[in-house]
């Protein structure tokens, strides 16, 4: 499939981001998983699906590639685009990246790419979004953050590495020089959140729920400032938290949390599950939403001002 898509006809294009669903084998709460899925896209109608990560706990899947293959059957049965990213649990035990790359290439509707061999992690690409005289107006960019440390002295988990921060770099840069020099519009999308997600929730005004402490690797490895220097990234968007779905701004780019879709994983009472929705809008930005499983819409949910005495 073409890895350049396309506004609408009235300057928007939809994007529903779905985030660890944790599918195992296709028991009850799976089944649940799905149903809510195929509500969403019915309801919101996206141009783009984008699984965020532990789209399958493959520690518990009997058959992860058939397992994985059942958790993505709503998108790629829906007739619309879709791609999916790596997470820490998708590739724990009895598969690898590789192979569910692999089994993402198969199907017709994805547009995931391998990526560069010499880049650290399976999964680094972009797609790019056109207006309708066929110039890219917005570029979207799918990272792999990795799993777990694998340094001894770094406790917790993995971090975006050098050799993908200076292939963002490469590519925004790039994509400049096509565009007349101006920066591109672009969101940013990966799993495990940045080290940066804990310092806006700390110190700025946030829009959402923080029931979790951020998971963030304990190294930061200047993917932040890379964007933030690129001058064109609007947005980023992670999973990983299950109980997390804030946004909060940050030297001009908006950090959010997608909304746990997935039944089969941990959760809270009252916290419904659901998913992200973002509407880009040509040359005027993005706007974004939660589309919950009770059927509400949370625009802006409560804010938070930053507490002094309560930072993790």
């Amino acid at each position: 499939m073409n890895k350049t898509m396309r506004y609408r006809l009235d300057g928007t294009f939809k994007i529903v981001q779905f985030t660890d669903l944790h599918w195992k084998n296709g028991d009850q709460r799976d089944r649940r998983t799905q149903a809510l899925m195929e509500r969403i896209i019915m309801q919101e109608k996206p141009d783009l699906i984008v699984f965020t990560g532990d789209v399958i706990e493959s520690l518990r899947c009997k058959d992860p590639i058939q397992s994985f293959r059942n958790a993505i059957a709503v998108a790629e049965g829906s007739g619309i685009p879709w791609v999916s990213i790596f997470g820490n649990h998708d590739c724990e035990q009895e598969v690898t990246k590789e192979q569910l790359m692999k089994v993402q290439l198969e199907y017709v509707g994805s547009l995931a790419e391998a990526g560069p061999p010499e880049v650290d992690g399976v999964g680094n690409f972009i797609v790019r979004v056109s207006d309708s005289h066929g110039e890219v107006a917005a570029a979207l960019y799918f990272l792999d953050s990795g799993d777990y440390s694998a340094l001894p002295s770094v406790r917790g988990y993995d971090w975006i590495r050098n050799s993908q921060v200076n292939w963002f770099r490469s590519q925004s840069r790039e994509l400049q020089q096509q565009h007349g020099g101006v920066p591109v519009p672009s969101l940013a999308f990966f799993h495990i959140p940045l080290p940066e997600y804990r310092q806006v929730w700390n110190y700025n005004t946030c829009y959402g729920h923080r029931y979790e402490k951020v998971h963030a690797p304990m190294l930061n490895s200047g993917l932040f400032a890379a964007m933030v220097e690129s001058g064109g990234v609007m947005g980023t968007f992670c999973g990983h938290d299950h109980t997390n779905d804030y946004i909060g701004e940050l030297n001009g780019i908006r950090l959010c949390y997608g909304r746990c879709t997935g039944y089969n994983t941990y959760g809270r009472l009252l916290y419904p599950k659901g998913a992200r929705v973002i509407q880009l809008k040509l040359r005027e930005g993005f706007t974004t939403w939660l589309r919950l499983a009770n059927g509400r819409i949370a625009m802006n949910p409560r804010r938070h001002f930053p507490n002094w005495f309560s930072r993790v």
